[in-house]
């Protein structure tokens, strides 16, 4: 499989020449996924990652945000959500992202469940498909997110949020998988997804409920383009690397060859990081990182407090800057988008969950925050994307310092969370959602591999 840089190719036969036209990217990372093999360890996999989310999904509607799209929705009453798919994946799709514990694929800088899973989840449990053929359109959809999002380069993110504008091209990849779409009506289908790409990061001024949208519209942009495909509704096929295309458009330092390189390579889902704390990941090393000399003293049988430390110094890369530079967050929201305040969170907090981020926690760590100085350090700088890295130094007033460094982030692939861990996480999520006896729905989607069917979902959406 060959993506072609050349609007065609000619060849001779005989007398005449034939023009070749060239398949279309899409066409071709369409293709590429559809070959990719799929194991049972995959689908277990699979499986994991679609537990994370749904119960994202579940605990992010017991959020003020989350209360404002079920009341939109009609769930409070309000009936302005008809039961369609895109809608029903909209809702489920930004619910998923609000608390800041989905998961995150590092290359790309894209949240792939709360764009993938949602609408497969709605699509599958409304076409009655089994386990197995819902889990492997979950590897379809993280597949084509990721690889558009690893494509889009770094120029990109600065603007534009990733999960936002690559999100569509899952969700509509998924969809084609679960619609039984031929390669070409797939190749529609991402056309028109990759056409609604949007998403910008203003809303961090301000704090706005928008990254929870950004969510919702791509998981809903991608279903409702499969559905058109189903029914013969044309999309561009070169909506990658058209004149007018996606790259051209917002994508100042696209790479395009990556789209298609290292088919062999595992899946993507298996290499997408999962969130153990509820903030921005580009918080998390940091965080592990403080909590590492939190447990260093608390060895000694020392617990430490604000009073004790002189200063604190964060090693960061340049995108943890760029989003979570805020020493004063405001709300909830600002606090899990700063990197002051979660790593005050882990020095301060023997444990960084929700309350971490209320209004008493910010109102508490606030003297710490204001001794935390971040900067751009090697080698968290140079390594950054691949490696998503951190270290936390802290001064003492009694003039000792304390290191520690972080190559990876808590949840990486390299630092993976342990299967035990991921149950714990769910559990911790679905008694968040008022989920009272979670275990039968954590052990029927573990058991979507087998080919069952999927569980109801535990909340009312």
């Amino acid at each position: 499989m060959e993506f072609w840089p050349e609007e065609d190719k000619q060849t001779l036969y005989g007398r005449y020449i034939v023009t070749v036209e060239a398949p279309s990217l899409t066409r071709s990372l369409v293709e590429l996924i559809r070959a990719k093999p799929v194991t049972d360890a995959d689908l277990s996999a699979a499986a994991m990652f679609t537990l994370d989310a749904i119960a994202n999904t579940c605990a992010g509607a017991n959020s003020e945000p989350g209360r404002v799209l079920l009341n939109w929705s009609g769930v409070g009453g309000a009936q302005n959500m008809a039961p369609d798919t895109g809608k029903r994946s909209f809702l489920l799709g930004a619910l998923t992202h609000i608390l800041e514990t989905d998961d995150l694929h590092r290359r790309s800088v894209v949240h792939p469940g709360c764009v993938v899973v949602p609408p497969a989840w709605v699509l599958a449990a409304d076409h009655g498909i089994d386990g197995r053929t819902f889990l492997t359109a979950v590897l379809h959809g993280f597949e084509a997110t990721t690889r558009i999002g690893m494509a889009v380069g770094a120029e990109h993110y600065k603007i534009w949020h990733n999960t936002a504008t690559c999100g569509p091209f899952g969700s509509a990849m998924a969809a084609a998988a679960l619609l039984g779409l031929d390669d070409e009506a797939a190749t529609h289908a991402l056309g028109n997804a990759g056409s609604q790409a949007s998403g910008l990061w203003e809303f961090l001024e301000t704090g706005a409920m928008t990254k929870h949208l950004h969510a919702g519209h791509a998981a809903e942009a991608g279903a409702r383009a499969a559905e058109l495909a189903e029914h013969g509704f044309t999309g561009p096929p070169k909506i990658l690397e058209g004149d007018k295309g996606f790259f051209k458009a917002a994508c100042p330092g696209a790479d395009p060859a990556i789209v298609l390189s290292a088919p062999e390579a595992p899946w993507q889902l298996a290499v997408t990081s999962i969130k153990p704390w509820p903030s921005c990941r580009h918080t998390h090393p940091a965080i592990d990182a403080a909590q590492g000399i939190r447990a260093e003293l608390k060895g000694r049988g020392v617990s430490l407090f604000e009073e004790m430390v002189r200063a604190v110094e964060v090693g960061v890369y340049q995108a943890s800057l760029d989003v979570c530079d805020r020493v004063n967050p405001t709300t909830e929201y600002e606090a899990k988008f700063s990197i002051q305040h979660t790593a005050a969170a882990g020095l301060l907090h023997d444990k960084v969950d929700f309350a971490s981020f209320g209004e008493d926690a910010r109102a508490q760590l606030a003297p710490l925050r204001a001794k935390i100085a971040p900067s751009l350090q090697d080698p968290y700088a140079t390594a950054y994307p691949r490696a998503w890295g951190s270290s936390v130094r802290v001064t003492l007033e009694t003039g000792e310092t304390l290191t520690q460094t972080r190559t990876h982030a808590k949840g990486d692939p390299e630092a993976a969370l342990s299967a035990d861990e991921m149950i714990e996480k769910a559990h911790m999520l679905l008694a968040h959602a008022g989920v009272a006896q979670p275990a039968s729905f954590i052990d029927a989607v573990m058991a979507l591999p087998n080919g069952g069917s999927l569980p109801e979902l535990p909340v009312r959406f």
